[in-house]
C-alpha cells in the first residue's frame, strides 16, 4: 500500500445508516468468525461497487495484509514469506468458509518474530556506531526483498537504529557547535554518540512496550481490513474503541479529564493538557506527570503500571460531572498524590471554524478557516461546522466585510449534511450535490431554505488535502458561478460517500462486541453531473505550492473507484457577477507572470525529485556535504521562506467564548495569524475579491498587488 491505511479514516464524507435494517441474525460461536461472516454480509448487501472474490482478489489481499503488517520488511525473513504464499490464492476461499489458517500462522510467526529482534536489537545498541565508515542505508520499502536470513535481519536493524542515531546525533552536534563560544566544557564526541544511541534505545523500547500491549483483536483487525481495503480505499473497520475515538474526532468533543496521554516505562504519562478542560482549570497536574492509580470516586484504586494504554484510558474516562482520582507520580521531585478530578465536556477548539479580518488598504475582508466538515452524530443540532460558520459570517459582516474567503486547505472532509447547509448559507434554495447509491439510485440533495448568510464577492482555498465535503462545497459554488476557486491544479478526488454501519445489530444474544464498518455505499456526483472521483475539483486559478509535484490524491491510491458522469441537476447559476470569466483570467495572467510563482514551482519540482530518493548516506561526513549542496541550492528559494504579504489581521472578539482572554489561546491565535502573514496563495484570493466588485477594476489590472 502506498499509504497507511490508518490515515486514510480522515477522508471521507460521512451520512450514518439511518434506514430499517431487517436482516438475518449471526450468532457462530467464534469471534473472528463471526465478524468474517457479518462484514462479508454487509460488503455484499450494500456496498457501492461490490466485487467478486477470486484468485485476483486473494493476492492482492495477501499483499496489502503483509504491507500491514511489516511494511519495512524487518520483522519476516524470505523463508516466512515463502512458506505464507501457499496461501497467496486461497485467501478468497478463506474468507468464504471463514477458515483462520492463514491469519493465526502469519499472527504466531509475527509474534515470534517480534520477539527474536527483541533479544537482539539490545546488542547492536550495546556498542558503539562508527559514523566514518561508509555505507548506505535503502528507504525503498516497496521494492527491497524480506531478508534473506538472520544475520541479513540484524544487518537491517542495524543500519535503522544507526540511521536514527545519526539523526540525532547531528542535532546534538548542531547545538553545541552553537553554544561552543559560551560553553567552557563541551562534550566529547563518544559522549554525544552515546547520548544518541541512549535515546535510541529508549525510543525503540516504547515502540516494543506498545506492540506488547497489542492484543489478537488488534492484529486480526490488520486482516479484516486487508480484506475490506480490496473493494475501496475507503472501506475500512473499525475495532470498537477505534470507533470510539473516530466518533470524538469528528464532533471534536469527548467527556474526561482533558489530557493527551502515553505510556511510557509502562505509566501512564500526562503529555499535554486541553485548554479549558478539568486538568488545566484545576492546576494540580501538569505535563510530564504519571498517572499510577486510578480510581472512581471512593471505590478502590486500580494500578495502571504496565497496563495497555487503551485500558487505562477507559478508567480514566467517563461522563460529565463523575468523579475520577487519579494517583499521581509528580515529574519534579517524584512525590506521589492523590488528585480527585471532576470530569468535563472537552471541546478541541482547534477543530472549529475560526475568522479573522483582512485588512488591505482601506478595505476589509473576511477569513474563515474550515480544518473540517465536523458534527455531534448524537445530536446534531448542538454543535455543528455549518451553524460555526454561519455565526462566523455574522462577525464578519458586522464588521463591514466587501469580500470573504473560505479557506478549505487541508479539510479532509466530514459530514455531508454540514456540507449541505453551509452551501446553504451562500446560495438561494437549490441543489447542492448528487448521491448515486447502490443499485443505481439517484438522489439529488437540496438546500431548502432560501435565506442567504453572504451574498458578497466570494474565495474558496483548495490544496491536494481538500477531500469529500470540501469538494462537494467547492464545486458546488464554482457550477453555480458563485465563488473563485483558487489553489492547486486540482483537489483530492475522492467523490464517494461512506455510512458507518454498527455490526452488532446483527447479533442475537451474544456478549461480543464488533465494532463497525466505514462502508462506500455511494458516489456524489456535481450538480452539473460530473464526479469529482479521481479527478478532483480544478482550481479556477491555479497556484502552485510546495506539494504541486508529489502523489497526492485518490489517484495514487491502490484501487480506487473509476470517474464517471450523470445528467445534470436542474440549478439556475447565481447572477451576482458579471465579470467572472475576465476575472479568473485576469488572476490566471497574474500567476503566469508572476516571477515569485515561478520560483514556488521550480521549489516544488526540487522537492519531488529529492522524496524519489530512497539511499541515504549512513557517513557523517557525506551527510554534512550532501546538506551542505543542499543548503546551497535551496538559498535560491530564500525569498519563499522570507515572504510576507505585508496584510493586517485583526481577531474579532467574541464575548461569548469564555476562554477569550487565555493566554494560550491568544498565543494559538497569534500562530495562526503569523502563518496567515507568509500566506502567498492568501495574497492572490484578496487580488480576485477586488476585481469582483466591479467591471471597473478589470479596466485597470494594477490594482490587484502581484505576488
Amino acid at each position: 500500500m502506498k499509504k497507511n491505511i490508518t490515515i486514510i479514516m480522515i477522508l471521507f464524507s460521512l451520512v450514518f445508516v439511518s434506514w430499517k435494517l431487517s436482516l438475518p441474525k449471526f450468532d457462530n460461536p467464534s469471534k473472528d468468525k463471526l465478524l468474517i461472516e457479518v462484514i462479508k454480509y454487509v460488503l455484499d448487501k450494500y456496498h457501492y461497487n461490490s466485487i467478486e472474490i477470486n484468485d485476483q482478489f486473494s493476492q492482492e489481499m495477501f499483499d496489502t495484509y503483509l504491507d500491514l503488517l511489516d511494511s519495512q520488511k524487518k520483522y519476516f525473513l524470505a523463508t516466512d514469506i515463502k512458506e505464507f504464499e501457499r496461501f497467496e490464492f486461497e485467501l478468497d476461499d478463506m474468507i468464504k468458509s471463514y477458515d483462520l489458517t492463514f491469519f493465526n500462522l502469519s499472527h504466531q510467526r509475527l509474534l515470534q518474530r517480534i520477539k527474536e529482534v527483541k533479544e537482539f536489537y539490545p546488542s547492536i545498541l550495546n556498542k558503539s556506531f562508527d559514523f566514518s565508515i561508509q555505507e548506505n542505508i535503502n528507504l525503498d520499502f516497496e521494492n527491497i526483498s524480506f531478508p534473506q536470513n538472520n544475520r541479513e535481519r540484524i544487518n537491517r536493524w542495524r543500519k535503522q537504529l544507526k540511521y536514527s542515531a545519526l539523526d540525532i546525533y547531528d542535532i546534538k552536534l548542531s547545538e553545541q557547535n552553537l553554544k561552543s563560544k559560551s560553553s567552557e566544557n563541551p562534550k566529547s564526541n563518544e559522549t554525544l554518540i552515546k547520548e544518541s544511541v541512549d535515546l535510541v534505545k529508549k525510543n525503540i523500547e516504547n515502540v516494543f512496550d506498545l506492540m506488547g500491549d497489542l492484543q489478537r483483536k488488534d492484529w486480526f483487525s490488520n486482516y479484516i481490513n486487508a480484506f475490506v481495503v480490496q473493494l475501496d480505499p475507503h472501506t475500512f473497520y473499525f475495532k470498537p474503541e477505534d470507533k470510539e475515538r473516530f466518533d470524538m474526532s469528528m464532533s471534536g468533543k469527548f467527556d474526561g479529564i482533558g489530557a493527551r496521554l502515553s505510556k511510557e516505562s509502562g505509566g501512564i504519562k500526562i503529555v499535554d493538557i486541553i485548554l479549558g478542560g478539568p486538568l488545566w482549570r484545576d492546576k494540580l497536574i501538569e505535563i510530564g506527570d504519571e498517572i499510577i492509580k486510578v480510581a472512581q470516586g471512593n471505590e478502590m484504586p486500580v494500578d495502571v503500571i504496565g497496563m495497555r494504554l487503551e485500558d487505562a484510558i477507559k478508567l480514566i474516562k467517563g461522563p460529565k460531572d463523575s468523579e475520577v482520582r487519579l494517583t499521581i507520580r509528580k515529574k519534579i521531585d517524584g512525590e506521589i498524590k492523590v488528585v480527585p478530578v471532576i470530569r468535563d465536556e472537552i471541546k478541541l477548539e482547534e477543530t472549529y471554524a475560526k475568522s479573522t479580518i483582512i485588512k488591505k488598504q482601506d478595505k476589509k475582508y473576511g477569513l474563515i478557516t474550515l480544518p473540517k466538515f465536523y458534527v455531534d452524530f448524537d445530536d446534531y443540532k448542538t454543535r455543528n461546522c455549518a451553524t460555526d460558520v454561519k455565526i462566523e459570517i455574522a462577525k464578519l459582516k458586522k464588521n463591514g466585510i466587501e469580500g470573504l474567503i473560505l479557506d478549505l486547505r487541508n479539510n479532509g472532509g466530514g459530514s455531508l449534511q454540514t456540507v449541505v447547509d453551509m452551501t446553504g448559507l451562500f446560495i438561494e434554495k437549490g441543489p447542492v450535490v448528487q448521491v448515486k447509491s447502490f443499485g443505481d439510485r439517484k438522489q439529488v440533495i437540496f438546500d431548502k431554505d432560501p435565506s442567504i448568510s453572504w451574498d458578497g464577492p466570494m474565495v474558496i482555498l483548495l490544496n491536494q488535502m481538500s477531500a469529500s465535503a470540501s469538494e462537494i462545497l467547492a464545486a458546488a459554488l464554482q457550477d453555480y458561478k458563485r465563488a473563485v476557486i483558487v489553489g492547486s491544479s486540482k483537489s483530492f478526488g475522492k467523490g464517494t460517500v461512506q455510512n458507518v454501519i454498527d455490526l452488532n445489530r446483527f447479533m442475537s444474544n451474544s456478549n461480543f462486541d464488533l465494532g463497525a464498518l466505514k462502508i462506500t455505499t455511494d458516489k456524489f456526483y456535481r450538480i452539473n453531473g460530473g464526479s469529482v472521483q479521481v479527478e478532483g475539483v480544478k482550481s479556477d486559478i491555479k497556484i502552485p505550492n510546495r506539494l504541486s509535484f508529489i502523489p497526492i490524491g485518490e489517484d495514487d491510491e491502490k484501487n480506487p473507484l473509476g470517474w464517471d458522469k450523470i445528467g445534470s441537476a436542474n440549478f439556475q447559476q447565481w447572477s451576482g457577477y458579471n465579470n467572472l470569466n475576465e476575472v479568473i483570467k485576469l488572476g490566471n495572467d497574474r500567476i503566469k507572470e508572476s516571477k515569485f510563482i515561478s520560483l514556488v514551482e521550480e521549489n516544488a519540482k526540487w522537492i519531488a525529485s529529492k522524496q524519489k530518493t530512497k539511499s541515504r548516506s549512513l557517513n557523517y561526513s557525506e551527510l554534512k556535504r550532501n546538506e551542505k549542496i543542499d543548503k546551497d541550492y535551496l538559498s535560491k528559494f530564500d525569498e519563499i521562506k522570507n515572504y510576507k504579504n505585508n496584510l493586517e489581521f485583526e481577531f474579532i472578539s467574541n464575548n461569548e467564548n469564555q476562554f477569550e482572554e487565555i493566554e494560550e489561546i491568544i498565543e494559538r491565535r497569534n500562530i495562526w495569524i503569523n502563518a496567515l502573514k507568509s500566506d502567498f496563495q492568501l495574497n492572490e484570493g484578496l487580488n480576485i475579491l477586488d476585481n469582483l466588485r466591479s467591471n471597473a477594476n478589470l479596466k485597470n489590472p494594477t490594482i490587484a498587488n502581484k505576488i
